[in-house]
C-alpha cells in the first residue's frame, strides 16, 4: 500500500481550548503550558481510510482525537486484526513505537472522517521536565489507556461471542450503530455475519414490551432509593436490588439511553449537584468537593471529569453562568 504523506498544520485556538479543558478534568494546566499547546500544538485532518501511522513506522507524536474515529490493526499471516477502536476525545497513539524508537507493532486508519491534535513527542521530553501537572496529567491518560488494554483483552478472550457482543455494547454505548461492522466484527474476534446474526436477535428482543418496562422498574428504583449516592454503586448491586441479570440491566440502559451504567448514573449525580448549586445557602455550607462526595463521586476528578462531559463545561464555569440566577 502506498502511504499517503500527512499535512500537518497548526491546531486552532478554539480546539487547542478544547483539549486543554479536557486535560483539565484530571488537573489544573498552568498558563504556561497552555501557552505552550497554542505554541506547538499540530492538526491533522484524515479521510475515511486515510492513514495515521503505517505498520512498521515511527510514531512521533502523542495524539488527541478531536472528531471523527480511528483504528487500530496489525497484520498477521496476511489478516487485518482489529487491536482497538478509538473516537472523538480520546488520545492515541503506538506505544511500541512511541518516541520514534522502534518500529510500531500496529497500524493507525482513519474508520470516518478525522481531526486528530498532536504534539511531537521530542516537546512532551521537554515538558516533562518543566511542568508537574503534565506529568500527572500523562499520567492519568496512561492508566485509562491500559484500562482499556486491559478490557479490550478481556472482550476477546472471555466468553462466547453473544457475550462479547453484550460486554461490547455495554461499555461503549452507540458504537454499534456508529462504525462500520467489519471493523468491530475484527475486534471481537468474530466473522461479521456471526456479528450480524447476534445483533439482529438483540434488536429483537429489545423490541419486546418487557424492556420498555425494566427501563421505568430501573428509573423509579434510582429515584426513590438515591442509590447513586453510594461510591462504590456497581452494575451488579443495582441488577441485584432490582432481581434482574446484570447484562439485561445494561443492555437497557444502552438500548433506551445510549448510556452505559457510569454514564447513567453519573447523570442522576450531577442532576442532583446542579439542584444543589441553585441554593445560594447551600453553597455557603458546602464547597465544590464536599457535594461531590455527597453525590457519590468517588474523587474530586470523576466529578469534573463527569461534569465536563454531561454539560460540556467545567463546575465553575457552570456556577459562574448561573450565579445572578442564584
Amino acid at each position: 500500500m502506498q502511504e499517503v504523506p500527512l499535512e500537518f498544520v497548526q491546531a486552532e485556538p478554539h480546539d487547542i481550548a478544547h483539549i486543554i479543558g479536557m486535560l483539565e478534568t484530571q488537573y489544573p494546566v498552568c498558563i504556561a503550558l497552555q501557552e505552550e499547546f497554542h505554541k506547538h500544538a499540530i492538526a491533522v485532518a484524515l479521510d475515511n481510510g486515510q492513514h495515521l501511522l503505517y505498520q512498521g513506522g515511527l510514531c512521533n507524536y502523542m495524539y488527541f482525537i478531536r472528531k471523527g474515529a480511528l483504528m487500530g490493526y496489525t497484520t498477521h499471516s496476511g489478516k487485518e486484526i482489529t487491536t482497538y477502536i478509538s473516537v472523538e476525545n480520546e488520545f492515541v497513539s503506538s506505544l511500541s513505537g512511541l518516541y520514534g524508537q522502534q518500529p510500531s507493532r500496529e497500524a493507525i486508519v482513519a474508520i470516518e472522517p478525522t481531526l486528530v491534535l498532536g504534539v511531537h513527542t521530542d516537546i512532551l521530553q521537554g515538558w516533562y521536565q518543566r511542568f508537574f501537572d503534565l506529568n500527572f496529567i500523562i499520567r492519568q491518560v496512561y492508566e485509562h489507556y491500559y484500562r482499556d488494554a486491559q478490557e479490550r483483552s478481556h472482550i476477546v478472550r472471555i466468553g462466547n461471542a453473544k457475550e462479547r457482543y453484550l460486554y461490547f455494547v455495554s461499555t461503549k454505548p452507540g458504537y454499534i450503530d456508529r462504525l462500520p461492522l467489519n471493523y468491530i466484527a475484527s475486534f471481537l474476534d468474530m466473522k461479521l455475519e456471526t456479528l450480524l446474526r447476534i445483533r439482529k436477535q438483540e434488536q429483537d428482543q429489545q423490541q419486546e414490551p418487557e424492556a420498555q418496562d425494566v427501563a421505568g422498574e430501573i428509573d423509579r428504583f434510582v429515584e426513590a432509593s438515591e442509590c447513586f449516592k453510594e461510591k462504590t454503586l456497581k452494575v451488579q448491586s443495582l441488577a441485584a436490588h432490582l432481581g434482574i441479570p446484570p447484562y439485561k440491566l445494561s443492555r437497557v440502559l444502552n438500548t433506551y439511553y445510549n448510556k452505559n451504567f457510569s454514564d447513567y448514573i453519573n447523570d442522576y449525580r450531577i442532576a442532583y449537584i446542579k439542584a444543589k448549586l441553585n441554593d445560594a445557602d447551600f453553597l455557603q455550607s458546602y464547597t465544590m468537593e464536599a457535594l461531590a462526595l455527597q453525590a457519590g463521586f468517588a474523587s474530586r476528578s470523576a466529578f469534573y471529569k463527569a461534569f465536563k462531559k454531561i454539560e460540556g463545561i467545567s463546575p465553575r464555569t457552570y456556577i459562574a453562568i448561573h450565579r445572578n440566577d442564584i
